[in-house]
């Protein structure tokens, strides 16, 4: 049984990867239910999850697939909205109106440099405690690349939940809007959106349970850059 925002929600969804090809963002899911943060559009995606309804792809926050329908929407499932394929077989369904077709691809080890708070910083881990394999394409760009175990819950509305594994491409600079590992007084190290604001550096969660830190451009190092997600369902 789903309650009627859950059930707006759902009916939302559907509506839009039928007209568009692709799911609505966070935002104009809030807009189109009422409701005054995203963290309520987590909750209820998360209730429709539980209750088999839709499932979270990995790679990006958009990337959901409705699994069914209830009775009342017609109790049929449409497709997904995004099908990404790091380990396995193209799923049986047809594609979304927009979706570009999806291959197999090469997988790369990329080692795990430990945990990296997404909320409360945690002290940097330095040395690789085992690798992962990441597809080819998520490290197509230069430099090396790295991956690290996400504790926490501050980049929830980015697509980015707790125990995920972020993979990073090592860099020293970022643009405004860029999720980061930044590294803070050269003590922790944390995963936020970066922003420079007036000689200052604003470390952005993706949750309003938190807020954005300013802190001295001199007290914040960027270390990396994130350029993709590994979820385990």
């Amino acid at each position: 049984m789903l309650t009627r925002k859950q059930l707006d929600l759902l009916n939302y969804i559907n509506k839009c990867v039928q007209r568009d090809g692709v799911p609505p963002s966070f935002d104009e899911m809030k807009d189109a239910l009422n409701l005054r943060s995203k963290s309520g559009i987590h909750r209820l995606i998360t209730a429709l999850e539980e209750r088999g309804f839709i499932r979270r792809l990995a790679h990006r926050a958009r990337a959901l697939e409705i699994i069914k329908l209830p009775e009342a929407m017609g109790g049929t499932a449409t497709h997904g909205f995004e099908v990404r394929v790091i380990d396995g077989d193209m799923p049986d369904v047809p594609p979304p109106a927009n979706a570009l077709p999806v291959s197999n691809v090469d997988a790369f080890d990329v080692p795990v440099m430990g945990r990296i708070a997404a909320g409360v910083p945690i002290e940097a881990i330095q040395h690789a405690t085992h690798s992962v394999a990441v597809p080819g394409a998520m490290i197509a760009g230069p430099g090396e690349h790295y991956a690290l175990e996400v504790k926490g819950d501050s980049m929830i509305d980015a697509g980015i939940n707790d125990g995920d594994v972020v993979v990073i491409r090592e860099a020293s600079t970022a643009d405004n809007g860029d999720i980061v590992v930044a590294l803070v007084e050269d003590q922790e190290v944390t995963l936020k959106r970066f922003f420079r604001r007036s000689g200052a550096i604003a470390l952005e969660a993706a949750n309003p349970a938190y807020e954005t830190r300013i802190l001295p451009d001199n007290k914040v190092k960027v270390q990396g850059r994130l350029v993709g997600l590994i979820r385990t369902y």
